[in-house]
């Protein structure tokens, strides 16, 4: 794979790989997420993602959302707890397009009172529906546990309280305060040709001020394990078992996401997926996970079990964590687990969409970006003693805090 790098007067940047599809895919990303609200600002840049389809100075909310729409486009936005993204996959003659309205919502939204008051008793009834569903609370309430007190764990969604009070002029402060030119990118797989992609690039984000962050990020130093247990309605208890993990620049990173892959990643071969749902049939759902910010990580597992077989599950998890602190992985074992993880990221990467953002975030992060060829080198320069060193430091017992939804319903 070949990338293409430039990068406008104003510092936005811009990544493109050429491909044979009709068909293209354009990110524009910054470096801003929940983390970067204050806690009297908790939900703001969710909000802020809803709201820039609401109206700029140009356009009211249908014609932003029918733009794409109209010629088959798909348009759409995420928040995480340190990026914010705008992207959309379209026809490839509809880049001008693309790029225009990319502009227009990022830089021209004027947050319309009306729209704000509308769109908060969205974002009211998104925070309610996570609420009914536990496998998906469970993840934030353990996210607050593991970072208590510091802002990485509040939920991005915000709470109804700050929802409900904030204003369009407490959004244009956020914004003034947090979003900068040279912490956005602007990423593009598709059949156009790179010098298409700058021009246009440069036509609609050329004249944009050079916007500077003010603020600065406050890092998480206060690690402390905890346990609770909280009584939920439903007849499943749900558990989370995790610890701090490696920031996206430690040395152990591909370690850890070897090690995550090989412990309950999304393969049905999984360990804990054979060693606990298949032989056991305690679970349906048992997997884990491995996120990286840019100063610290987390590693959770989840698992959702009847009432009667928790403590004996809990048990059996631990044992998998065992294993890997205490032997190394064999030569072939070693193999195999890295050929499935080169696999499972080719694959991904054969949704375009999937590359976009996945180029956009590493460009913005690390300024460069790793073709299949240079990530599957760096798989398989993992050893053995880097998955156990990985192991030990995040699977220590006397580190691991759990967060646990007893089950309330009587069968």
């Amino acid at each position: 794979m070949t990338y293409n790098y430039f990068r406008l007067p104003n510092g936005i940047r811009l990544i493109h790989r050429q491909t044979s599809s009709k068909v293209a895919h354009c990110a524009l990303m910054v470096n801003t997420g929940s983390r970067d609200e204050d806690e009297h600002e908790n939900g703001m840049a969710h909000l802020i993602e809803h709201m820039i389809f609401k109206g700029t100075t140009k356009r009211k909310a249908y014609h932003i959302l029918s733009r794409l729409e109209h010629v088959g486009g798909d348009l759409n936005a995420y928040t995480t707890k340190e990026e914010t993204c705008i992207h959309a996959s379209f026809l490839a003659e509809h880049l001008d397009r693309t790029l225009e309205l990319f502009a227009d919502i990022a830089f021209n939204s004027t947050f319309p009172a009306a729209e704000l008051d509308k769109e908060k008793d969205v974002i009211l009834d998104e925070i309610n529906s996570y609420k009914d569903t536990p496998s998906e609370e469970i993840f934030d309430e353990f996210e607050n546990i593991v970072f208590k007190g510091h802002p990485i764990g509040r939920n991005i969604l915000g709470t109804a309280e700050n929802i409900s009070r904030i204003s369009r002029s407490d959004i244009f402060r956020f914004i003034s305060r947090n979003y900068s030119t040279d912490q956005m990118v602007i990423s593009l797989v598709g059949p156009m040709h790179f010098e298409v992609f700058k021009h246009l690039s440069d036509r609609y984000f050329g004249q944009v001020f050079n916007l500077r962050n003010t603020s600065k990020r406050r890092a998480f130093d206060h690690y402390q394990p905890m346990s609770e247990s909280v009584e939920r309605s439903g007849f499943l208890s749900h558990c989370t078992i995790g610890n701090l993990a490696f920031d996206q620049r430690h040395p152990l990173r591909f370690a850890m996401i070897l090690l995550n892959n090989i412990l309950g990643g999304p393969g049905l071969n999984s360990r804990l997926n054979l060693n606990i749902r298949e032989k056991y049939g305690f679970c349906y759902t048992i997997e884990s996970h491995f996120s990286s910010y840019s100063d610290t990580g987390l590693f959770v597992i989840y698992l959702g079990t009847d009432p009667k077989s928790l403590e004996k599950t809990i048990q059996l998890v631990y044992k998998e964590l065992k294993k890997f602190t205490d032997t190394s992985l064999g030569e072939l074992q070693l193999h195999r687990a890295k050929k499935q993880l080169t696999g499972q990221l080719a694959i991904s990467f054969e949704s375009g969409m999937s590359e976009a953002l996945a180029i956009a975030r590493s460009h913005m992060l690390f300024d460069v970006v790793d073709d299949m060829g240079d990530l599957a080198n760096r798989i398989n320069n993992v050893s053995s003693n880097q998955l156990m060193e990985a192991a030990r430091q995040v699977f220590d017992p006397n580190r691991i805090s759990t967060l646990i939804f007893h089950s309330a319903t009587k069968k």
